[in-house]
This record gives structure tokens, C-alpha cells and sequence, in this order.
């Protein structure tokens, strides 16, 4: 019984051996070519397990700033909109007022020149009588 748990342990060691070798050539393969500045990235990882920690947490942190960007946005932009529809009504306003004053201003000029009449006739009148 003890061989045949021999027998498959022996392939099991062989394979750990050949990953070893493997992992070994990669390590180097990656000192031979990357710059000083990128190892620290390298040897972080390493540290990690390769899980990818340490990108999770950045794609967090940059979700977070478009999240905040985008609502900053938007407030900006609903302030503005609500500047420009604010003077809108203002000027609407401005110009009923404006309407309105010409119309009397109208009305005035309309009776001013019936008295204008009014006092040429009189005196037209006055002035044939002598």
C-alpha cells in the first residue's frame, strides 16, 4: 500500500520542481527587464499574492472621484440653469412693465393731442369772431 502512495507522490515533486524552475526563470526574466522604479511595483505584488489589491483599490478610489465629479457637475449645472431661468422671468417682467408703460404713455399722447385740438379750434373760433 505504501508504494502506490510513493508512486504518486514522486510526479507530485517532479511538477512542484518543474513550477519552481518555471518561477524562477520569470523572476529573473523580470529583473533583466524592468527598470529599478518598476520593481517596487513588481515586489508589491508579489507581496499581494498577485490578487490584484492593490488595482481594486484604485479603480475604487477613481469611481469615487467620477461619482463626485459627475454630482458637482450636475449641481453646477442645475445652479445655472436656475440663474438663467430666473432672468428670464426678470426680463419678462421687465418687459410687461415697459409694455404697459408705453400703452399709458400712449393713451397720454392720444388725449394731449385731442386738447391740442380742443384749444386750436377754440382758438380758430376766437380769432374769426374778431
Amino acid at each position: 500500500m505504501e508504494r502506490p502512495s510513493l508512486e504518486v507522490n514522486l510526479p507530485d515533486t517532479h511538477e512542484e520542481g518543474k513550477l519552481y524552475v518555471v518561477d524562477s526563470l520569470n523572476n529573473l526574466n523580470k529583473l533583466n527587464v524592468c527598470p529599478d522604479e518598476s520593481q517596487h511595483s513588481l515586489d508589491e505584488e508579489e507581496n499581494t499574492g498577485g490578487t490584484g489589491e492593490s488595482m481594486a483599490g484604485s479603480s475604487t478610489r477613481n469611481q469615487y472621484l467620477f461619482f463626485i465629479t459627475f454630482v458637482f457637475t450636475l449641481i453646477i449645472s442645475l445652479a445655472l440653469v436656475s440663474f438663467v431661468m430666473f432672468l428670464i422671468f426678470q426680463t419678462r417682467n421687465e418687459m410687461d412693465q415697459i409694455s404697459s408703460r408705453l400703452l399709458s404713455e400712449k393713451r397720454n399722447i392720444e388725449e394731449l393731442k385731442k386738447i391740442n385740438s380742443i384749444i386750436l379750434r377754440h382758438l380758430n373760433q376766437s380769432g374769426t369772431k374778431k
